[in-house]
């Protein structure tokens, strides 16, 4: 019988095992008092004894053996006033009794101690009618008020809650799919790691259906990488992301905003759907089939540049492709066939190869002058007001020489007239490539109006003419007639 202490909140009731009964002995002869001669006397004795005495302890031994396999000590648990069956073992219903409390506190954050009266009644049963301790153990723990099996619903990791019903949840996870779903979608999936399993939780993890949908389709803010492109400012970047040029001076506290490149990397804020849906779509449309370019040196085109000598044209196909998106938007397209309806003419190009003369653009400028700049491209305050500077003002000494940023032919070489009255003396430069820069408040200017000049030239000095607050050298760019920031094209 198990010596073991009722545990602490729990009540024990384990009456006196009285009612297990001897099974009667025979006395038998001692082995020890026989000897090799006198065993023919024992066979002697035991035939005039007569039979009954072996039946009997035949029977007897037979008994024992068959009680012994049948039967075994035992206690009926009862769990407050309810019979839960026999078991073999009072220490191994603690036992899962502490497994029950340890796993309770587990899920609850906290420590948990059960509290019911415990009765264990010793018996002798039928070993086939005892239960496995497990059971026990599994009564035990579905008695706890705090804690319920429930659907727990988890994205990433964290836990979004937990529901009674599998199947509005499993509902609500599909309509949030659906609006992305059409006749042609083949799969769809959530782009998170999202499980719904079946597990206990405390009962505080239960939500509603709807503020679990509420969650699963907010946006979140995210930081993201912007490339700078040829023409951006960063009032331009921060209006077209939604953001101030506050909040994204913050983001970008080490970026100077009057001087920005191309492919320069600025933070964003963006915001970032909760929970993202991927769909692919087997479709099949017509469309363009790409022309070839084939590519010929040519010595009377100059060199860096090319041009057209037949024209490329399109051709025109019916295309079977997977198309993936997310949330709507496409990230990928595998074409799985293409039927050439039309074939596509190759577009020859020549390649010049003829040396260029010196005064002919390459394409790539270099500094006017070397300086501290003073006034950076954008909105500034100035003269009391606010106003946006086309260019940017590069500091230098009175008389200092002006170098065109690259070749080409002045348009203009005079003093600032019109809108260009500001300007004093400036010099406006064509390098024929859709490209033009201007040089502004010159003391002096070195070229007129129809010269070509080439990259590095003294074109003019620097001076304080116009509207100027100090000798500097103001530099502007335009492309295609557009104003833009210098910053994306000086080395």
């Amino acid at each position: 019988m198990d010596e073991l202490l009722p545990s602490p909140g729990r009540s024990v009731h384990t009456p006196a095992p009285d009612i297990v009964k001897e099974i009667p002995r025979l006395r038998l002869p001692s082995w020890d008092r026989l000897r090799l001669g006198s065993f023919p006397n024992f066979l002697e004795r035991r035939t005039k004894a007569g039979p009954a005495i072996f039946l009997t302890l035949a029977l007897s031994a037979s008994a024992a053996v068959v009680l012994g396999s049948l039967y075994a000590p035992a206690y009926q648990v009862s769990v407050d006033g309810v019979e839960l069956g026999l078991v073999g073992s009072r220490q191994a219903v603690e036992k899962a009794i502490t497994r029950v409390e340890e796993r309770a506190s587990d899920i609850l954050g906290y420590e948990y101690t059960l509290v019911h009266d415990m009765a264990y009644d010793y018996t002798l049963a039928l070993k086939e009618d005892q239960i496995p301790v497990s059971r026990v153990e599994t009564y035990l723990f579905d008695q706890i008020g705090e804690v319920m099996k429930t659907s727990v619903l988890t994205v990433d990791g964290q836990m979004i809650g937990a529901a009674d019903d599998a199947a509005q949840l499993n509902a609500m996870l599909e309509s949030i799919k659906a609006p992305y779903i059409n006749e042609n979608t083949v799969s769809s999936r959530f782009v998170q790691d999202l499980t719904v399993t079946r597990e206990y939780t405390p009962t505080t993890a239960l939500r509603p259906i709807a503020e679990m949908e509420a969650v699963l389709t907010s946006n979140t803010l995210e930081q993201v990488d912007y490339h700078v492109k040829a023409g951006d400012t960063f009032s331009a970047i921060a209006n077209s992301h939604g953001m101030s040029v506050t909040e994204l001076q913050e983001l970008n506290p080490g970026i100077d905003i009057n001087e920005l490149w191309v492919d320069q990397t600025i933070t964003m804020s963006q915001a970032v759907p909760f929970l993202s849906v991927e769909t692919t779509e087997n479709v099949t449309y017509e469309g363009p089939v790409a022309f070839d370019v084939e590519e010929v040196l040519d010595d009377t085109v100059y060199e860096g540049y090319t041009k057209v000598r037949t024209a490329g044209v399109e051709g025109w196909a019916t295309y079977n492709a997977d198309v993936t998106y997310i949330n709507g938007t496409e990230q990928d397209r595998v074409i799985n066939s293409t039927d050439v309806h039309k074939e596509p003419v190759t577009q020859v190009v020549a390649v010049g190869t003829k040396p260029r003369p010196k005064t002919m653009a390459s394409g790539k400028f270099i500094w006017p002058i070397r300086g501290r700049v003073t006034s950076g491209y954008g909105s500034r305050y100035i003269f009391g007001s606010y106003s946006f500077h086309s260019g940017i003002d590069i500091a230098g000494s009175y008389g200092a020489p002006i170098a065109a940023a690259d070749g080409g032919k002045v348009v203009f070489a005079g003093t600032g007239t019109g809108g260009y009255w500001s300007y004093g003396n400036y010099v406006v430069i064509d390098h024929e490539n859709g490209y033009q820069t201007i040089y502004a408040h010159c003391s002096s200017l070195n070229v007129r109006a129809g010269e070509r000049v080439f990259q590095g030239q003294t074109i003019a000095r620097v001076g304080s003419t116009g509207r100027s607050t100090g000798n500097h050298c103001h530099f502007q760019v335009k492309v295609n007639g557009t104003t833009v920031s210098p910053w994306n094209y000086l080395p």
